[in-house]
């Protein structure tokens, strides 16, 4: 049976081409692994059906067969144990390859989806005009660590690439409404060289394409 993986089915523009699906069709692609998608109808996350693959209503999860599961983190790393491209043999580069994918989580993401989600949804509110100087500075000093790291370095670990970069290129793609990756040129070309990888290509057009054909039909009707 065919993996199925959850993503919505049309999301504002702003959203669109980092929702966390994303990070799923891209290792997918990576492995070499078919897979189709529900398309969530609006309303549906909220079901008792949808709750009982996804508690907490988000996309994506997975089901292969009867396993589901769900946390993008969780499902690129199942993912990655499937594939050689994604996870070295190494176990200690394997360690290293876990290592990253959860600092870009734990590490990185929270401060820019910090950021992000006050200049998305509460910029005009006084408590954010106050908070967005410190949450941009916290947000600032991790991507320099990071940065850091990355100087004189293709990839995270190893010399080459893995799930760890296609996590943490996933969480350097939210930040769009600011140019904190864009105008640090080590995270810069980091982003650029793991965009170019033609599997990171097809998932985004993939993803793209169920909200450019969900606005067609809006446009018809």
């Amino acid at each position: 049976m065919m993996i199925t993986i959850s993503a919505f089915r049309w999301v504002p523009p702003f959203a669109q081409g980092i929702v966390r699906d994303l990070r799923v069709r891209w290792a997918l692609e990576e492995a070499g692994i078919p897979y189709r998608t529900h398309l969530l109808e609006q309303g549906e996350q909220g079901t008792a059906a949808y709750r009982q693959m996804q508690p907490f209503g988000q996309v994506p999860y997975l089901q292969d067969g009867d396993f589901v599961m769900f946390e993008s983190g969780a499902i690129v790393l199942h993912i990655a144990d499937r594939s050689p491209v994604l996870a070295p043999s190494d176990p200690q580069a394997r360690l290293r390859m876990h290592t990253w994918l959860i600092a870009a989580l734990n590490s990185v993401e929270p401060a820019i989806q910090n950021l992000t989600a006050i200049d998305l949804f509460h910029a005009d509110e006084a408590w954010a005009k106050a908070r967005r100087p410190a949450a941009e500075a916290f947000a600032i000093s991790r991507l320099e660590s990071l940065a850091a790291w990355l100087d004189g370095r293709d990839y995270l670990s190893d010399d080459r690439f893995t799930a760890a970069d296609l996590m943490m290129t996933t969480v350097l793609r939210f930040p769009r409404q600011t140019d904190l990756v864009t105008s640090n040129p080590v995270l810069d070309a980091y982003v650029r060289r793991c965009e170019a990888r033609p599997a990171f290509q097809r998932a985004l057009a993939a993803q793209m394409a169920t909200y450019q054909e969900a606005e067609a039909v809006q446009a018809v009707a």
